[in-house]
C-alpha cells in the first residue's frame, strides 16, 4: 500500500523537469534540422525514420507500448509543426535575398519534351538564390534568326540541331567553341551574344567522378557530331594516349581497333524512345576497361547494360548533363557553384527518374504495394497484367486458357519493353515475368527491382491458372525463387502490413 503520495509526486516533479529539459534540447536540435532541410529544399516529413523509431520504442516499452508510441507520435507532430513554421519563416527571409533576373533563359532546340533542363536549372536557381524563368524553347529552323535577334535574351543552352547554326549570330566565341566548332551556351554580355561550350567540362566531370582512368589509354569514340568533339577534347585534356573517332560509315572497320581500352558513345543510338539499340558488342573489345555513354535517358543504355554484364566499369550521361548545366549557370550569372551541387542534383534526378519495379510470386502483394507507393509518392502506377488485359480485352486467365502460356509470355514481354522505357513509374510485374531473361534489360535500364517475398502459406490460389493449388504453388516457388533473387536489387519481406512493406521500399530508393 502506498503511504506517502507526496514523496511519489516529488519524484514525478523531478522527472517532469528532466523531461521538459530534454524536450527543449530536442526542439533546439529540430531547429538545426529545419535549417539543414531548408537549405537543401528537403521535405519536413521523414516517414521511414519515424517508423523505425516508433518500432524500436514499441519493442522496448513492454506493457506500456501503446502509451509510449502515442507519446513519441505526439513529439514527432510537434517537431514537424515547429520545423514547418521555422522553414516558412526562413523561406520568406530567403526570398528577400533572392536575385530576380529578368529576360529570356532556356534551352534552345527542337523536340525538347523529354529534356531534364528545366528541372536542373530550377534546382540550380534554388541553391544559388537566383530566380530566373528557364523554359524549353522549341524553335523551327526558319525562325532561328528572328529568335536570336530578340533583345531580351540573357542566357540560353543550345542543343540539337542548333549547336553550329547559332555561331553565325554570335559576336564572340570562346576558346572551347573554336576548339569544338559548336556552342551549347549563349550569354548576352554588353549587348553582344557570346558563345560558349560547357560540354567539355561536363564530359571531364563525368569521367573523373566515375573513376574510369583514360590517361595513357586508347579510346574509341562512336560518332562524329558535337558531342563527339567535346568528348575528344575532354579525353585529350585527361591524357588519353590515342583517340579514334568512328563515323557510321566506319563501323565495319572497328575490328582494327579491337585493342581499344575505352569505348565512348556520343551517338543517339539507344536513347529514348529507341531503347535497347546499340552499335557494337563490347565482346569485340577484350581489353576494354571503361565504357562511357553520353546518353542519360535511359539511365542505363543497352551498351551500359552489356558493360555491367561483363563487369566493365561504366558511366552514363546524367552527371555530364548536370555538370555542363552548372557551368552554363556560372556563365549566366558569373557565379562559381561547387561540385557538391552537381552531385546533389544528379542524385536527385537519378532517384526521381528511376522506376520502382516489383516482382514476386502471384499474390505476394505487388499490385497493392504498387498502388500504395503511387499514392504516397505521386508516381504513376503501371500493372503489366492489367496493361495486357486492357489491350487484349481478356483476363490473364482467359488468355492463358485459350492461347497458352507461351502466347501470354510474348504479350508480357512486349508490354514490359514498352512500359519500362518510361521513367519515374511504379511497375508491378506478373509473377512469371522474371522467367524470361530477355525481360531483364528492359526492367533494369531505368529500374530498381524489388523482390516482394511473402510466406507461401499466405499466398492465394483463387483464379490463378498457374498456381491452382498449394502443391503447384510450392513447385512454382521452387523454380522461381532463385530467379527472383538473381534479378532483384533488393529483397523485401511482406508478411506484415502493406504500410511496412512500402516504407521498406522507400527507404532504400
Amino acid at each position: 500500500m502506498i503511504e506517502n503520495l507526496d514523496e511519489i509526486r516529488d519524484q514525478l516533479d523531478k522527472i517532469d523537469k528532466d523531461i521538459l529539459s530534454r524536450f527543449l534540447e530536442r526542439m533546439k536540435l529540430s531547429e538545426q534540422v529545419s535549417e539543414y532541410k531548408a537549405e537543401r529544399n528537403m521535405p519536413v516529413e521523414d516517414t521511414q525514420r519515424e517508423y523505425e523509431i516508433i518500432s524500436e520504442v514499441s519493442e522496448l516499452s513492454g506493457e506500456f507500448s501503446a502509451y509510449t508510441t502515442a507519446l513519441f507520435r505526439t513529439i514527432f507532430e510537434l517537431s514537424k509543426d515547429y520545423q514547418e513554421t521555422w522553414i516558412k519563416a526562413y523561406n520568406e527571409d530567403e526570398k528577400r535575398k533572392v536575385v530576380q533576373m529578368p529576360g529570356v533563359y532556356g534551352l534552345l532546340g527542337q523536340s525538347l519534351a523529354h529534356s531534364y533542363s528545366e528541372q536542373i536549372h530550377k534546382e540550380l536557381g534554388l541553391r544559388g538564390k537566383v530566380a530566373y524563368d528557364y523554359k524549353l524553347l522549341e524553335v523551327a529552323p526558319e525562325n532561328l534568326e528572328d529568335f536570336l535577334s530578340r533583345s531580351d535574351i540573357q542566357g540560353l543552352n543550345v542543343t540539337i540541331p542548333y549547336k553550329k547554326a547559332v555561331l553565325a549570330f554570335c559576336q564572340e566565341l570562346s576558346d572551347d567553341v573554336l576548339r569544338i566548332g559548336a556552342a551549347n551556351t549563349i550569354v548576352m554580355k554588353k549587348g553582344k551574344l557570346c558563345a560558349y561550350n560547357t560540354d567539355i567540362a561536363g564530359f571531364k566531370y563525368m569521367i573523373e567522378k566515375s573513376n574510369i582512368n583514360v590517361s595513357g589509354k586508347k579510346c574509341v569514340i562512336l560518332g562524329a557530331g558535337g558531342a563527339s568533339k567535346a568528348a575528344r577534347c575532354g579525353l585529350e585534356d585527361l591524357g588519353a594516349r590515342e583517340i579514334i573517332i568512328v563515323t557510321r560509315e566506319g563501323y565495319d572497320a572497328l575490328g582494327l581497333h579491337a585493342d581499344a581500352d575505352i569505348i565512348v558513345n556520343t551517338t543517339p543510338v539507344g536513347m529514348y524512345p529507341e531503347n535497347g539499340e546499340k552499335l557494337i558488342s563490347l565482346k569485340s573489345f577484350p581489353r576494354c576497361s571503361g565504357v562511357i555513354d553520353v546518353i542519360y535517358n535511359p539511365l542505363r543504355t543497352a551498351l551500359l547494360l552489356e558493360a555491367e554484364q561483363l563487369g566493365i566499369p561504366y558511366v552514363g550521361g546524367l552527371s555530364m548533363l548536370v555538370a555542363q548545366a552548372r557551368e552554363s549557370y556560372n556563365l549566366f550569372f558569373d557565379r562559381n557553384m561547387i561540385n557538391a551541387t552537381v552531385e546533389d542534383i544528379t542524385s536527385m534526378l537519378y532517384k526521381q527518374n528511376q522506376n520502382i519495379i516489383l516482382t514476386g510470386m502471384p499474390g505476394c502483394g505487388k499490385t497493392t504495394i504498387a498502388q500504395a507507393i503511387g499514392e504516397k509518392t505521386g508516381r504513376e502506377v503501371i500493372d503489366i497484367d492489367k496493361v495486357i488485359e486492357f489491350e487484349q480485352k481478356k483476363s490473364v486467365a482467359e488468355i492463358i486458357s485459350k492461347y497458352g502460356e507461351e502466347t501470354f509470355r510474348n504479350l508480357e514481354h512486349q508490354a514490359i519493353v514498352e512500359n519500362c522505357k518510361l521513367s519515374n513509374k511504379v511497375i508491378a510485374l506478373g509473377g512469371g515475368a522474371i522467367l524470361d531473361r530477355e525481360n531483364y534489360p528492359a526492367l533494369h535500364q531505368n529500374g530498381k527491382i524489388f523482390f516482394i517475398r511473402r510466406d507461401i502459406t499466405l499466398l492465394p490460389t483463387d483464379d490463378r491458372p498457374l498456381s491452382k493449388s498449394p502443391e503447384t504453388l510450392m513447385e512454382m516457388q521452387k523454380i522461381r525463387l532463385p530467379l527472383y533473387q538473381d534479378a532483384a536489387d533488393v529483397e523485401i519481406e511482406n508478411n506484415g502490413t502493406i504500410e511496412e512493406a512500402v516504407e521498406k521500399i522507400l527507404k532504400v530508393l
